[in-house]
């Protein structure tokens, strides 16, 4: 019973946000592009890459820079003008993006 109640409390945790755009998500992604790249690889050696990232975790993050409980300046001026819609349709499109990892 225990187990049961777990795996269902984590289905939640990983379940994708059927409401999200992920079209919308990757249109909007265009102004993050400059720092996080085209396809969610970082270009700029400060920003984290996004492709392939957790879309709740991504969700959270862009609402803390919205609110300014996590800071950066440049991300919250880029969330400061972001809906929650924006934010959910951008979390997915990063989450669609499929990722390799290469070892050497």
């Amino acid at each position: 019973m225990v187990s049961l109640v777990v795996a269902l409390g984590l289905v939640g945790l990983v379940a994708p946000s059927w409401s999200a755009d992920i079209e919308a998500g990757r249109a909007k992604s265009m102004q993050c592009a400059v720092c996080h790249g085209a396809k969610g690889i970082a270009t700029a050696p400060d920003a984290p890459n996004l492709a392939g990232q957790n879309e709740m975790y991504l969700v959270k993050a862009l609402k803390d820079f919205k609110s300014k409980a996590r800071e950066n300046e440049v991300m919250n001026l880029m969330a400061a003008g972001l809906s929650d819609d924006d934010m959910a349709n951008l979390a997915a499109y990063y989450q669609s993006i499929e990722i390799q990892l290469v070892t050497p």
